[in-house]
């Protein structure tokens, strides 16, 4: 399906939405509106969770109004927060961190509403079939050739009523994208997987990702620039524990030092991006005895290391049980070594959250990024139902847990999805984005203090900023 331009359809105040509107549903509260939970329901939350003496609960907002699906990822720009669901997404106010306000709602369903931005623009990813391309679809099934997934944009220079501008459609969809940001344009890598022969836009093998092109000044011109193959030969073939390559997950990139390190399902790789629509393999990596699914990837500040993630069980498991251990489902630290064209990774370490948790609890290593502590590694992850983890891995050998919060399961009694689905730190506080609602949490600790110094204008996880 082609790409369209496409206009906000209605402005409700209030919390108001249908899916029978053919365009995007702004929802908008009445001015100075708090969303965050009272001080009493806030101190039993608090109360509730299991975490270190060190870090803290600031607020909690729980689900609103239309938007109550699955919470997925987190970006953030100036004194906002922009929280994706599988039916949408809200933008926070969070200029006061312990009283968030929701600015707008948007309801545009269509899993999983991966989000990122860059100066007046919004992207979403949609990895479920659609009967067509506006916030009104319904699902569809991908074997006809009609429906339509891939990549939502919207202008979001007036937070309040964002405009959904355009819609391209990609091969496999769109599960998770990375933003690789010009003056002019906006490269997004686009990662998709597990192609199908009854599919018809989504055809095996698809052992690559979509670049798509979003002019600044004409978003409604994006348009899909090309398939770029990065596995020619085919990627990691499958084993009894890892996962056949057919894709990649999910891509961090690094502009200001040409890098990206892609999580492709059986494959860690280090791209050089020094031309963006044409990335390169510098290193492709493995790892079939502890790796079932290579999910996420984050570096250092001075990228001289790659933090990768396995999804064991693909987010819906209890794998940070006993019977688990240590080494699955966890972080892989790896080395950046040699230059140029010959650097290539090197393992150093496992990392996972040094508690057991229940079996009754899905918790897998997920969603995360640096605090730019000075002259530190350290960083802050989700672990679902594991709640969210601060580690230290300056010495990538023995990367070690400094600060946790865990709520606890969800159902002591039968294996239930939820938790915390990522977590990032933005200027001096940790945000965090679960099924419990949007959290606000202050770390303190001298080997985190120094990062309260770093403020960014902009901040999306999968594009890694330079922080000093």
């Amino acid at each position: 399906m082609g790409r369209r331009r496409l206009s906000v359809a209605a402005v409700v105040t209030g919390l108001l939405a249908s899916l029978c509107l053919a365009g995007t549903a702004t929802a908008t509260p009445d001015d100075g509106a708090e969303s965050s939970t009272t001080a009493e329901a806030l101190r039993t939350a608090a109360d509730d969770a299991a975490h270190s003496d060190n870090i803290s609960l600031l607020s909690n907002t729980e689900n609103s109004g239309a938007l109550t699906s699955t919470n997925s990822d987190l970006a953030f720009q100036g004194r906002y927060a922009f929280a994706g669901n599988y039916d949408g997404f809200t933008i926070f106010d969070i200029s006061r961190p312990s009283k968030p306000k929701i600015v707008s709602q948007v309801l545009c369903p269509g899993s999983q509403n991966d989000i990122s931005v860059s100066g007046d623009l919004l992207f979403l990813s949609v990895d479920s079939s659609r009967n067509d391309d506006s916030c009104a679809s319904s699902t569809a099934p991908p074997t006809e050739k009609s429906s339509w997934e891939g990549i939502r944009v919207f202008d979001i220079s007036d937070k309040r009523n964002p405009e959904y501008v355009a819609a391209v459609e990609t091969p496999c969809g769109s599960h998770t994208h990375t933003l690789v940001p010009e003056r002019r344009n906006v490269y997004v890598y686009v990662s998709s997987y597990f192609p199908n022969e009854t599919y018809p836009d989504c055809q095996p093998p698809h052992d690559g990702i979509s670049i798509v092109e979003v002019p600044r000044n004409a978003p409604d011109e994006a348009e899909l620039a090309d398939f770029d193959l990065l596995f020619p030969g085919g990627g990691f073939p499958g084993s009894e524990t890892g996962t056949e390559t057919s894709g990649c997950h999910d891509i961090t990139t690094y502009p200001a030092l040409d890098l990206a390190a892609g999580a492709c399902m059986g494959d860690g790789l280090l791209m050089d991006i020094s031309d963006p629509k044409e990335p390169e393999i510098i290193d492709q990596v493995e790892d079939a005895e502890h790796f079932a699914f290579w999910h996420s990837a984050t570096f250092s500040q001075d990228g001289s290391k790659v933090v990768f993630t396995d999804e064991l069980g693909g987010g819906g498991g209890a794998t940070c049980n006993e019977e688990t251990g240590a080494e699955y489902g966890a972080d892989g630290i790896y080395h950046v070594v040699g230059r140029g064209d010959a650097r290539h990774l090197v393992f150093q370490g496992y990392y996972k959250i040094p508690r057991f948790q229940e079996d009754t609890e899905n918790c897998v290593a997920h969603n995360g990024s640096l605090i730019p502590a000075e002259g530190r590694d350290i960083m802050v992850q989700a672990w679902y139902q594991g709640g969210l983890s601060v580690v230290d891995f300056t010495d990538s050998d023995n990367p070690e847990e400094i600060a946790y919060f865990d709520r606890g399961p969800v159902n002591p009694d039968a294996l239930t999805f939820g938790g915390t689905w990522s977590v990032y730190y933005y200027n001096g506080y940790i945000y965090s984005n679960g099924q419990a609602g949007f959290d606000v949490l202050r770390i303190d600790d001298p080997r985190t203090d120094s990062a309260r110094g770093v403020r960014l204008p902009e901040l999306n996880a999968q594009t890694q900023p330079t922080y000093r």
